[in-house]
């Protein structure tokens, strides 16, 4: 089994081909694959989101906006992880796919109906979403962003579950994720890269605006 931690923007483009990335995976690989989807907001992640909006980091109007929009988004999504994984990971895609794909704008009426639509519980949703428990889920994932110095997304936490050494990489940026997803296409090449990088290979050299680092 492998053990995927990956950190995302509720409401970016570029997780959501990565995410698909890894469903995909899910669907044929010979190994079982946990993933984790963790919404990651800090003062790093919204600059970097206003620079790719092509919108002044000086407007403060703007930048408050988005902030608030990263946040409901992400408790959206939390609410949604409380009926399962796949609901959760199948709402997340769909807001992201109508956020930054079709650059629908943020609604409440906008969430209902993607969350309708993977036929979860509505009421059960609503109820979660307003509780504080979800609240204090959105500020555990923060927490454990911090415990494994993840500072911007996407960025991938990947253990190895297979042998008995526990290894794991931090993997940065979109190029560097896709490559390491298709290195664990299966049971032995996941284990080939595994060993490639505790051998120290520089798989930075190939990605340097990307970063990988064992952990």
């Amino acid at each position: 089994m492998i053990e995927i931690y990956l950190f995302i923007n509720p409401i970016g483009g570029r997780c959501l081909s990565i995410e698909k990335q890894i469903t995909e995976l899910m669907k044929k690989n010979d190994l079982k694959i946990q993933l984790r989807l963790i919404p990651l907001m800090n003062l790093h992640t919204i600059s970097d989101l206003l620079t790719i909006e092509g919108i002044s980091k000086r407007d403060i109007h703007k930048r408050n906006k988005l902030s608030d929009v990263i946040y409901s988004a992400s408790l959206d999504v939390k609410a949604a992880q409380l009926q399962g994984k796949k609901r959760g990971r199948i709402f997340l895609m769909k807001l992201q796919e109508e956020l930054a794909k079709k650059r629908t704008p943020y609604s409440k009426e906008l969430v209902h109906r993607l969350f309708s639509e993977t036929g979860g519980d509505m009421e059960t949703f609503v109820e979660d979403r307003s509780s504080d428990l979800v609240k204090e889920l959105f500020i555990a994932d923060q927490q454990i962003a911090k415990d494994m110095d993840i500072t911007k997304h996407p960025t991938a936490v990947i253990y190895n579950c297979v042998t008995d050494s526990g290894t794991g990489v931090r993997v940065e940026g979109c190029s560097a994720i896709k490559y390491v997803i298709n290195a664990c296409k299966s049971r032995s090449s996941m284990l080939q890269f595994f060993k490639s990088q505790e051998n120290s290979v520089n798989f930075n050299q190939d990605f340097p605006d990307d970063h990988l680092s064992l952990i």
